[in-house]
């Protein structure tokens, strides 16, 4: 069956992020939507688990940071402390996973295209993702090298005494939106071979429905249980953006 779009349906950030929970459970999408899941359940589920027992050491020693003369805000900073690691691990976290998943997130995208447009993508299926590796491993490498930069300088800026504590969590949380819409709807973008610049490019034309889709994504995965299985929500809510605002201008018919 394939999926066609309203033109009076609401297509927010909002909207994919409920459309990504919906496609997972699509009639000949569930067993792509296996290996990408187990592979977020055991590292997701490991990494929050050892994250959760350090936190009473890291909190204090970044509260450390704050001057006398801001102490009296620590009730406000200490929980932007907490949001803060939260952000930034669960970001980190995040793409060890999908670096380690991407070429199940790749195919999974690939399989629910292929469902919602009923046309499928030439070497389609395991073996064009095993032909397709190296270029996969290369891409997740190049987003890689787009995130870090950026992220050194937000974390730099965590340790400015005051402006730090407070200005940085809020940067990072919109960064960390950015990278996730970028991480995520970069699937469907790559089965297409479509550079990462031209793909960048493309988000940033809905750059608010994109931040507001990262944004959700951000907030479920700093969420136990929940954060367990975002990862192929996301692949499904991002391949449902594409299909819809994207596909037209890229896909080569």
């Amino acid at each position: 069956m394939s999926y066609t779009q309203p033109a009076s349906k609401p297509t927010s950030g909002m909207h994919y992020f409920a459309e990504g929970w919906r496609l997972i459970s699509r009639p000949g999408i569930k067993r792509y939507v296996v290996l990408p899941l187990l592979v977020n359940v055991l590292l997701m589920g490991s990494a929050f688990w050892w994250l959760f027992s350090q936190l009473g050491v890291w909190i204090p020693s970044m509260m450390s940071h704050v001057p006398d003369w801001l102490q009296w805000l620590s009730y406000l900073l200490w929980p932007l402390a907490v949001i803060s690691v939260l952000l930034v691990f669960s970001y980190l976290f995040s793409t060890l996973t999908n670096l380690i998943a991407a070429p199940f997130c790749g195919l999974l995208a690939e399989q629910l295209e292929n469902s919602l447009t009923g046309k499928p993508l030439p070497d389609t299926g395991i073996f064009g993702i095993v032909k397709d590796l190296p270029r996969i491993m290369a891409r997740e490498w190049r987003k890689l090298m787009y995130y870090l930069p950026r992220a050194l300088l937000l974390l730099v800026l965590y340790f400015v005494p005051g402006i730090g504590q407070t200005l940085a969590p809020v940067l990072w949380f919109l960064f960390s939106a950015w990278m996730l819409a970028v991480q995520y709807c970069d699937y469907p973008f790559d089965n297409h071979k479509v550079s990462f610049a031209d793909m960048r490019r493309a988000l940033r034309q809905h750059k608010t429905d994109n931040l507001q889709f990262g944004a959700l994504i951000s907030l479920f995965t700093m969420i136990p249980i929940l954060n367990l299985v975002i990862l192929p929500v996301a692949v499904c809510g991002a391949t449902a953006m594409w299909v819809d605002r994207y596909r037209s201008q890229f896909a080569r018919h």
